[in-house]
């Protein structure tokens, strides 16, 4: 009986020989251990997070952003309404069905009712800024100036601008000798 040397396995991602001491397996396949990376982000894999796709290795989040289903109520997490395609990696054909393609034309404060002095779109009642006479958005009610937010007992105004006491006192408040600390 002659001599038969054992087959050696060739590694599919660079094509040379896989030595037993240097193989990991996955996708039914034996690779270096420095070859079985994800085909997007480059992560190494283990056999535990390998998902295989025509032939190509992934991880399993790069092979559920690329290849899984999309839309709302797919996913798990916080991450579920993600709108990363993966294309810092190079991906360049995922389908995100759900991204909008057209933007929206007109008037940014075309909805119904009153609307906000600072951005101009429409207050809604569970967004509008307890205290204040006209309609604010709770995140709008904030000093012009300083950005530190703002209510009926800490707010000045000046035209239709809000600003907080320190602030307004700073800007419109009387100037000159005697006047204290926040003076010009």
């Amino acid at each position: 009986m002659p001599f038969k040397p054992p087959e050696r396995s060739i590694c599919p991602a660079c094509g040379s020989a896989v030595y037993a001491a240097e193989e990991k397996l996955g996708a039914g396949k034996k690779w270096h251990k420095m070859c079985f990376k994800c085909g997007l982000c480059n992560k190494l894999l283990e056999s535990t997070t390998v998902a295989e796709h025509e032939g190509r290795v992934y991880c399993k989040g790069c092979h559920g952003k690329k290849f899984g289903p999309k839309g709302y109520g797919f996913g798990q997490g916080a991450g579920a309404l993600s709108m990363e395609t993966g294309s810092q990696f190079g991906n360049k054909d995922s389908e995100m069905s759900n991204r909008p393609r057209e933007q929206h034309v007109g008037p940014s404060n075309s909805g119904p009712g009153p609307h906000c002095p600072r951005c101009g779109k429409t207050v809604y009642e569970a967004e509008r800024a307890i205290g204040l006479t006209d309609a604010w958005h709770k995140g709008c009610s904030k000093c012009k100036a300083c950005n530190k937010p703002v209510d009926s007992t800490t707010l000045c105004r000046h035209e239709i601008e809000i600003y907080c006491k320190g602030c307004y006192a700073k800007n419109f408040g009387p100037h000159g000798f005697g006047v204290g600390s926040l003076a010009k």
